[in-house]
C-alpha cells in the first residue's frame, strides 16, 4: 500500500514540474497578443495594407517560433528572454511605422 502511494505521489510531482516548465513566459504571451490586436485594428481601420499586414504577421510568427524553441528544453534562460524581448521591440516599432506611413487600404 505504501509503495503505490509513493508511485502516485512521484507521478503527480513529475506532471506538476512538466506543467511549470512549459508555462514559462506569460509576459511575452501577453505582449504577443497585444501586438496581434494592434495589427488586426490596423487592418480593420484601413491603416495597414494587405501586404503590410502579411509581413507583420510573419514577424509575429517568427517571435512565436523563437518562444517555442526557447521553451523546448523546459527552461527559458535570461538570454533567450532578452532575445525575444528585442525581437518584440523590433516588431512593435514595425507595427507603428507601417500604421503611420500614410499608405491606406483602398
Amino acid at each position: 500500500m505504501k509503495r503505490s502511494g509513493i508511485v502516485v505521489l512521484a507521478a503527480v510531482l513529475a506532471s506538476l514540474m512538466a506543467t511549470a516548465a512549459f508555462a514559462g513566459t506569460p509576459r511575452i504571451d501577453r505582449r504577443e497578443a497585444r501586438q496581434h490586436v494592434r495589427i488586426r485594428q490596423g487592418v480593420h481601420s484601413g491603416r495597414l495594407t494587405r501586404g503590410e499586414a502579411f509581413r507583420l504577421r510573419a514577424g509575429q510568427r517568427h517571435v512565436h517560433r523563437m518562444e517555442r524553441r526557447a521553451k523546448a528544453d523546459g527552461r527559458v534562460t535570461m538570454r533567450e528572454r532578452a532575445h525575444m524581448t528585442r525581437a518584440q521591440n523590433r516588431q512593435s516599432r514595425a507595427i507603428w511605422r507601417l500604421k503611420h506611413n500614410g499608405r491606406t487600404r483602398l
